[in-house]
């Protein structure tokens, strides 16, 4: 059997993992994972993520920052899947320490338990879950100097209720490109600096240490299981919680702000692929759907689905950081790991949607959120 470590493993797209490995046979897994409150709620043991893996794998409840407790998770594990991170954009911009600690130290943790194992060390292979945030804005076209890549919208500008992109040489408007891995790379987020941070101490010490790394960068990953708790992340949970309770949507920007979401399920199959595919090793690879589906889309076709009496609210507020954009050239995936899109994105949210209706909703903390943002400045209300 082949051993295999899973931080952050009882997470969203962990426990998908786990459970496709599972199904599939012939792995031995171990899950790390602190069980944050903001994930799981004040009863870890009762999440339903925790629940859907119990009994599926070995669970350690600890701290990817705690090194004791990484190096006898490694143990004699020949694979690390490496999931744990702090993962909210906008709440990076004001809890930088913590941000840094997890994401830049957690990772650090593993690099040096897996040095200081040194031959006792089993660990042939690590695989990052990185981030499409750190490009940026992305891949843009401008009709005077072609391909480029631009810097984030500035605060005066989106006051003004204008959120599109221009080129920083000529001031052109700009048309969206598909982002491929060898894009530049321009964080636009504390977040996105860290996943980076992971990508390139990969790229340097797996090398020195005679390992083998996969790194992915996800797009906007969504399905059952994704936390309805966090107000942090994933606007697909923040709508359905208000929409329940026909409560009002306000929606940032003008609405036409796009993301590229990829079903759970199709990312934990490209990154089990990853395991034993050697054309993945020392490679980047991105994981999304390829197509870009704007936020007013989402929130309508998620109204319909709810039979929800929520008033839809454009409301020209905005967050510090956000993207305008969001599509990944995903061919490096289909030639790799012959990645596709198995469920597509009506299947994936009716599939969604009606996971929910059967949960507990609590969206107290996303008010919180908003005014934790603001007080930092990194989140604007228009007057």
């Amino acid at each position: 059997m082949k051993k295999i470590l899973i931080t952050g493993g009882a997470g969203f797209i962990g426990t998908e993992i786990v459970k496709q490995l599972h199904a599939i046979g012939g792995y031995e897994i171990t899950v790390l994972d602190v069980m944050t409150q903001q994930i799981h709620g004040t009863d870890w043991e009762k999440s339903y993520l925790y629940e859907s893996i119990k009994g599926l794998c070995k669970f350690i409840k600890a701290d990817i920052r705690d090194y004791e407790a990484v190096e006898n998770a490694i143990g004699d594990n020949e694979c690390i899947i490496h999931l744990a991170a702090e993962t909210g954009t906008g709440q990076s911009m004001y809890m930088i320490n913590q941000y840094n600690e997890t994401n830049i130290m957690g990772t650090s943790n593993i690099l040096q338990a897996i040095s200081n194992l040194g031959e006792k060390s089993k660990v042939r292979k690590l695989i990052l879950s990185s981030s499409r945030s750190v490009y940026g804005e992305g891949k843009y076209n401008c009709p005077h100097c072609g391909v480029v890549y631009p810097s984030s919208r500035k605060k005066e500008q989106m006051l003004y209720g204008d959120f599109d992109m221009y080129c920083d040489v000529c001031g052109k408007k700009l048309g969206k490109e598909y982002t491929s891995e060898d894009s530049q790379i321009k964080p636009a987020s504390l977040y996105a600096f860290t996943k980076y941070a992971q990508e390139r101490m990969l790229e340097v010490m797996c090398p020195a240490l005679g390992i083998d790394y996969t790194i992915f960068r996800f797009q906007n990953v969504y399905g059952v299981g994704q936390s309805l708790k966090n107000p942090y992340t994933g606007i697909l949970s923040i709508f359905s919680t208000l929409m329940l309770e026909d409560k009002p949507v306000n929606i940032f920007e003008d609405g036409l702000e796009s993301r590229d979401f990829v079903n759970v399920v199709d990312t934990a199959a490209a990154v089990i692929r990853s395991i034993d595919e050697p054309r993945s090793n020392g490679e980047v690879i991105n994981i999304g759907s390829g197509v870009g589906t704007s936020v007013i889309e989402i929130a309508r076709f998620l109204k319909n689905a709810y039979h929800s009496e929520s008033e839809i609210n454009i409301t020209g507020d905005f967050r510090i950081g956000d993207i305008a954009h969001n599509i990944a050239d995903i061919s490096k995936a289909k030639d790799l790991l012959g990645f596709e899109q198995r469920i597509s994105l009506e299947q994936g949210l009716r599939e969604f949607c009606e996971w929910v209706k059967g949960q507990s909703i609590d969206n107290s903390k996303y008010e919180t959120s908003l005014k934790e943002m603001e007080d930092s400045g990194m989140f604007v209300r228009k007057e």
